[in-house]
């Protein structure tokens, strides 16, 4: 199964992204993060890795040959001809070579590409190459993909969420994040995925909780759960530590409980 988790800049998709894959290795799933978000480096330390994957972008020579594989179909033709691994029909987690894949107990971190410098060009390549690696990918019985997307909805334009099976909104106490939850819920429909519902982060207080919960409702967005605020979660971002999942490991059982359901999936068995 695949689980792409989206949302507004800053609500915290990262966040929830590695204590989700913290929750599913503890019943005993082998978990696949990757990281399609451009912007955000911090995601390999929030898992606990020392240092992030070599991106995919490498292995696939760079965006202007992301481009040229574009015009040549993804196939094994042209651009693609030195590159067999992703030039194939169907991937495993275990077909990457060393050094696109880092593991930390039982966990592992795909990384897509990240911008580095200015002028460096528009993200599209990423995209595409983030929507051809997740259709190509190929899950076991015991493993789950978890996408931390980049931010906003661009990424609906190129067809990412077209190859996950449900899609996850990540929701801060802001009327921006929640009119985005509302728009996600809308295309991840048009997109052919399930659409799950929304995880409340960074939430304060109980009034602020049923606040957000009002404003969802009122445009048929379902809560799946709610991460409440934690100083430890800010103070682990501070120093780059790995996140520790047991502060919410109640609120995140429900929410993995609550994907699992709308998925139709029995991975929770």
């Amino acid at each position: 199964m695949k689980i792409c988790v989206c949302g507004k800049g800053g609500s915290g998709k990262s966040t929830v992204t590695s204590l989700l894959a913290a929750t599913l290795r503890s019943r005993g799933e082998r978990v696949l993060v990757v990281d399609s978000d451009e912007s955000n480096t911090g995601l390999y330390w929030m898992l606990g890795l020392d240092e992030p994957p070599s991106p995919l972008m490498e292995l696939a020579g760079g965006k202007k040959n992301i481009q040229r594989a574009l015009r040549a179909g993804f196939t094994a033709e042209g651009a693609y001809q030195e590159k067999p691994v992703l030039a194939r029909d169907q991937l495993h987690t275990d077909d990457l070579p060393p050094g696109y894949i880092r593991w930390k107990e039982g966990i592992g971190l795909v990384c897509i590409g990240k911008i580095h410098q200015a002028l460096e060009g528009c993200a599209c390549p990423m995209g595409v190459l983030s929507r051809e690696f997740l259709r190509k990918l190929r899950t076991d019985d015991d493993e789950v993909v978890v996408v931390d997307m980049e931010a906003g909805v661009e990424h609906f334009g190129r067809g990412v969420e077209t190859s996950v099976d449900t899609v996850v909104v990540v929701v801060e106490p802001s009327l921006e994040s929640v009119c985005l939850a509302e728009r996600i819920a809308e295309l991840t429909s048009g997109a052919g995925a399930k659409f799950a519902g929304a995880v409340l982060n960074k939430v304060g207080s109980e009034e602020a909780m049923e606040q957000l919960g009002e404003a969802l409702k009122r445009r048929r967005v379902a809560v799946l759960s709610t991460i409440p605020f934690r100083r430890e979660f800010l103070q682990a971002g501070l120093e780059g530590r790995r996140l520790d999942a047991a502060p919410v490991a109640g609120e995140l059982q429900s929410l993995l409980d609550s994907i699992l359901t709308v998925a139709g999936t029995n991975a929770s068995d």
